[in-house]
């Protein structure tokens, strides 16, 4: 069953971006706010497949040479000590 929730100062800059992204989606501000929050709050299941992908173009973004995966696994066994 559907709750109302009721907010109560929602800084000026809040409700302007909100109100803009509801307008540039077609949504009401109400619904506007429940895709926020589901985005923000409900995870969204990722394969182990996709997040190795997502990790694999991170590590291809930084410099060249900079890190090498040896360097970057000695880094982590660091962190863990």
């Amino acid at each position: 069953m559907p709750t109302t929730l009721t907010l109560k100062n929602i800084p000026d800059e809040v409700y302007a971006r909100l109100k803009r992204s509801a307008e540039l989606n077609r949504r009401s501000m109400n619904s506007e706010a429940i895709v926020c929050l589901e985005a923000a709050l409900v995870p969204t299941p990722v394969s182990a497949t996709e997040r190795l992908a997502r990790a694999r173009a991170l590590r291809a973004e930084l410099a060249p040479g900079r890190f090498r995966p040896g360097d970057i696994d000695t880094l982590k066994r660091a962190g863990r000590a």
